[in-house]
């Protein structure tokens, strides 16, 4: 998928990679998995430097991440309509359908800048770097970073963020969790979403798709809501509120905040995809 971070070692073409495989070496030497290494450290030296910018605005940033079409943009839209006169609030779009996108959410009086990810399965702390020369964040109070539509790498990458949001929609299978455990795990916050679908779907089960979050050992409070029909937001609304006064309480006693990453995730961008692969089967 994307040559920069490694998700295209495959268990097909990863003996390539391995010492004294025929990739493993590049013509300058380096073993390409140290390449791979050096992407990955480069990136959290980057989302650092993020983290400090968000800090010293006393912007809480959040990641928004999903399969495709899980209602990412829906909420964010609905989000904006209801709290913007709350909260000052930008939004990083990294998982664009259409240029329209970004202008409806512009068209709500929000600032929102467009990252060009071209074939990248995930947003890195760069890009999102990039983002913020063309975003002021004086005065904001939440930015949103809404992720490329992915259920694997996005969980790995530090963007310099606080938090993970991770959507699943009633539309898709309750067993999601089970299936894709590191971006699971990775959620500070889980949003099941389109619950007004739940009256014509008979497989999905709400329960059984906490149930699945629980058993990864993540404490995280999993919220049930509709964003077209405006049910259940209210709960949301609160943690949002909630996450931002303890941002601020963090700023004020110069502390900050790391979302629940999963290093996990990154040897699936790695050397060690050769010993751990079979951990991180998803069937």
């Amino acid at each position: 998928m994307c040559d920069i971070c490694g998700c295209n070692i495959t268990p097909g073409n990863e003996h390539l990679l391995a010492e004294g495989g025929k990739l493993s070496v590049t013509p300058e030497g380096e073993r390409a998995v140290e390449v791979l290494k050096g992407l990955l450290s480069e990136n959290d030296h980057q989302a650092a430097h993020n983290r400090e910018h968000f800090d010293a605005h006393g912007v809480l940033a959040i990641n928004l991440m999903s399969s495709p079409g899980a209602g990412k943009t829906a909420l964010l839209e609905a989000t904006i309509e209801a709290l913007a006169g709350e909260f000052a609030i930008g939004v990083v779009e990294g998982d664009l359908e259409t240029e329209n996108d970004a202008e409806r959410i512009r068209a709500k009086g929000v600032p929102a800048v467009q990252i060009a990810t071209g074939s990248a399965c995930h947003l890195d702390a760069h890009m999102v770097h990039d983002a913020l020369h063309h975003m002021s964040l004086d005065g904001l109070d939440l930015l949103f970073i809404e992720n490329v539509g992915n259920l694997v790498c996005p969980a790995s990458f530090d963007l310099g963020h606080h938090r993970n949001v991770t959507l699943l929609s009633v539309t898709e299978g309750d067993d999601k969790p089970a299936k894709y455990p590191v971006m699971f795990r990775a959620a500070d916050l889980m949003l099941l979403t389109k619950t007004d679908l739940l009256a014509v779907l008979d497989d999905f089960d709400p329960d059984r798709a906490e149930q699945h979050l629980r058993h990864l050992a993540n404490p995280a409070p999993a919220l049930r809501l509709s964003a077209r029909k405006g049910q259940g937001m209210t709960a949301w609304f609160d943690w949002l509120r909630a996450e931002l006064t303890a941002q601020r309480e963090r700023v004020r006693n110069h502390q900050t905040a790391h979302p629940a990453l999963q290093p996990d995730g990154a040897r699936l961008h790695a050397h060690d995809h050769h010993h751990h692969g079979h951990h991180h089967h998803h069937g």
